[in-house]
């Protein structure tokens, strides 16, 4: 929190134009943006694992939407909320499939995570890749990016409104419910959680379906968003979820893990991006930058860790 208020007052006595409304409201949509994914990481990252496809599922997500709008708008475009709904569900049950089978390779078969994922988000890639030619597909119905993508509900933007509801979801799923507590048994101690007769495959599959769900939606809403299906967007997504996780002190071992601190974190480095974009900063610096803040927030949980 301190590092957000510090970035914050920092970038308006820089530019005085960071409080502009319209700049308040795209920071926010961006914010938003990498929060579902980086709650995404936070999942899987509970439970000791990583998941390196989220960039590559939200890409393939919007191509998804844009595709399945452009067929149905063509015989049912005065429906646009049942269209809407369809291409989301379509999301949905891609970002359920992926996960489950990460999941599987990874809870069943014992595989890496990391190298799971990789391959994953390797293949998915390829695939949206040569679907698309890398050229946007368009045929997003109109109502869709007025009301999702540019749309506000008292001022606040639709994306944001989303966003927090499934933080707040997470939140309660974390405190109250068994399977977040089971989240936290299986990345603390996975032989330990499995003898106290916690379901340990049924829990990881679970968390990596969550993640790719989460994955799914976020590049829903960025389709509505960008007003076409984009192949090519998410590729730093892996980087910056994982950097949002660790700031927001989500551990690499497993087993730590809060929403509300992994919201706090992203809210943090959309500041920071809008900062460097605002002062005119040249976008290799702040890739440059993301890896540094990466590599600060890794050497505080070390030294944290030592403490205890």
């Amino acid at each position: 929190m301190t590092f957000l208020v510090v970035a914050a007052v920092g970038t308006y006595l820089l530019e005085p134009r960071f409080i502009n409304r319209l700049n308040i409201l795209n920071l926010l949509r961006n914010f938003s943006f990498l929060l579902l994914p980086a709650l995404a990481q936070m999942v899987v990252m509970t439970t000791g694992g990583f998941d390196l496809s989220v960039g590559a599922m939200v890409a393939i997500s919007s191509v998804l939407t844009a595709t399945v709008m452009l067929y149905l708008s063509s015989f049912a475009s005065d429906m646009p909320v049942a269209v809407s709904l369809t291409a989301l569900a379509a999301c949905l049950l891609a970002g359920g499939l992926v996960g489950l089978v990460n999941g599987v390779l990874i809870a069943v078969w014992k595989l890496s995570p990391f190298m799971v994922t990789l391959a994953t988000a390797s293949m998915i890639t390829g695939t949206t890749l040569y679907y698309t030619q890398g050229i946007p597909i368009y045929g997003v119905l109109q109502q869709f990016s007025d009301g999702v993508g540019r749309g506000q509900i008292g001022g606040i933007p639709v994306v944001v409104v989303i966003t927090l509801a499934v933080t707040v979801c997470l939140v309660v799923m974390q405190r109250q419910t068994a399977f977040g507590r089971h989240l936290y048994a299986v990345g603390s101690d996975f032989r330990s959680a499995r003898l106290s007769g916690v379901g340990t495959i049924r829990t990881t599959i679970a968390a990596y379906m969550i993640s790719s769900t989460l994955a799914a939606i976020t590049g829903y809403l960025m389709t509505a968003r960008l007003g076409s299906g984009q192949g090519t967007i998410g590729a730093t997504l892996a980087l910056e979820t994982i950097a949002a996780a660790v700031i927001g002190g989500v551990s690499l071992r497993g087993g730590v893990g809060r929403a509300e601190l992994v919201a706090v974190a992203a809210l943090f480095l959309a500041v920071t991006n809008n900062a460097m974009n605002l002062l005119k900063i040249d976008s290799r610096f702040q890739t440059l930058m993301l890896g540094v803040i990466l590599i600060a927030a890794l050497w505080i949980e070390r030294s944290l860790m030592r403490k205890k």
